[in-house]
């Protein structure tokens, strides 16, 4: 690191003070930008690994911010940059995941978690709303249930949720159900009464299952409901990102790409490349290409082979082992190269890098209601059903609420984060064929 500014790493400024030379600035600069992104809060574990990106590139910044007024122009602090950036961010993901393994191995339960009672149905053995966060980064430890199954709250239930809040050390209360205004009443009483936090649910956020915002008129607050669409600066950066991201892929892959045509050319009969007719944003049509990999004539005997469907859904339809699939065309699929051309779908604004899975028209024609949503952002050529495990999903319904929770959190910096867990999955090769 040294070398790269001319001698020993250039001095940080903290809080208007002297600068701080070497390791320290870096240290001071890596918690700063760790704190500043969330880094230390808990959170679900993809989120934590944007905010851990965030919070490589802001400490990055901060050091190579300080190498400026010694460096001739921009074009000159980039190299320092990804220097920087590859010394705090590798150190930064491969400690967090190491440390994330030796505490799930040591604590089997949530660590430091507020034990909780749950009032609601059912036998849950999470809050609500915790369900996707690993046991050690849980917040609350449900330690005794009241259930209501058998109808509202009565005196009989009310008495065992003051047993349990007295006598298991109960801290905070869940519903995780809906109470009438007099069990709401009386619930609250009982956790005043025992010094327990009570956590209700807004139930209208839950039923409409859309991105809820909390204003206020007035001195009231209310939850303002909307459908989660991307707003025209985002879709503007977005397609900024696509055009310049396909661009560099295909001049980098245009060796590969070579090879590969010609490689198809001599494996079997027909033509390089193949194309099929996808349903895009808002359920347009467009054409999506891809590298041949199966015999001519292959979509045509698909019904003939459809109870080789390992999901048993049309929506999902996967066959291990294809028998319509090419020698090649077996070594393309497994390294996901039969997708490059779908960059070029990307430059023409058809897709984008990162989005949900392109389903077929006739996948969109078996969609229920709630399915169309899936339909409200481009296609991607990855996205987070790729990098969780592809073709080992076999749940549509899985699939369909991974596509739905990209569109609905969108970022600049989930996709980044996607795409860094692209690679993993593609040399990985999980759940490919």
């Amino acid at each position: 690191m040294g070398a790269l500014y001319g001698g020993e790493l250039p001095e940080l400024p903290v809080f208007g003070s002297q600068f701080l030379p070497g390791l320290g600035g870096m240290l001071v600069a890596v918690t700063i930008g760790v704190f500043l992104t969330r880094g230390y809060s808990r959170q679900t574990r993809s989120s934590a690994n944007v905010n851990l990106l965030r919070g490589s590139v802001l400490a990055s910044l901060l050091v190579t911010a300080a190498a400026w007024p010694a460096a001739s122009g921009v074009t000159a602090l980039v190299l320092p940059f990804l220097v920087c950036f590859a010394s705090v961010g590798v150190p930064l993901a491969t400690g967090r995941a190491a440390a994330r393994r030796l505490l799930n191995a040591v604590f089997t339960d949530s660590r430091w978690a507020i034990p909780a009672a749950l009032v609601g149905f059912g036998n849950a053995s999470t809050v609500p709303g915790e369900e996707e966060f690993a046991p050690v980064d849980r917040e609350y430890r449900v330690v005794a249930h009241v259930d209501v199954d058998r109808g509202p709250l009565h005196p009989g239930s009310l008495h065992e949720l003051g047993n349990v809040i007295a006598h298991r050390a109960v801290e905070a209360v869940v519903v995780s159900g809906d109470l009438v205004n007099e069990e709401m009443e009386a619930v609250l009483d009982l956790c005043l009464t025992g010094g327990c936090e009570l956590l209700y649910p807004a139930s209208a956020v839950r039923i409409a299952n859309v991105r809820p915002a909390l204003v206020w008129r007035g001195d009231r607050p209310f939850f303002e409901l909307g459908a989660p669409v991307l707003k025209a600066q985002q879709l503007f950066v977005k397609r900024c990102v696509d055009i310049v991201g396909a661009s560099i892929a295909l001049v980098c892959a245009a060796p590969i790409v070579a090879i590969i045509m010609i490689a198809v050319r001599l494996d079997s009969p027909g033509p390089i490349f193949f194309g099929q007719d996808r349903a895009g944003l808002g359920g347009r049509r467009f054409r999506m290409l891809k590298f041949r990999t199966m015999r001519v004539g292959a979509d045509a005997e698909k019904e003939m082979l459809a109870h080789l469907n390992v999901t048993g859904d049309v929506r999902l339809f996967k066959i291990p082992n294809d028998p319509r699939v090419t020698r090649l065309g077996v070594f393309l699929r497994r390294w996901s190269l039969d997708e490059l051309p779908q960059f070029w779908n990307v430059v023409r604004g058809d897709m984008s890098l990162i989005g949900p899975r392109p389903c077929l028209e006739a996948e969109v024609d078996a969609y229920e209601a709630d399915h169309f949503r899936r339909l409200g952002a481009k296609p991607g050529i990855t996205g987070l059903w790729q990098v969780s495990g592809r073709s080992s999903i076999r749940d549509f319904e899985e699939v369909n609420r991974l596509d739905r929770r990209y569109i609905e959190q969108w970022s600049l910096w989930l996709d980044m984060s996607i795409l860094l867990r692209t690679f993993p999955a593609v040399f990985g090769r999980h759940g490919a064929y």
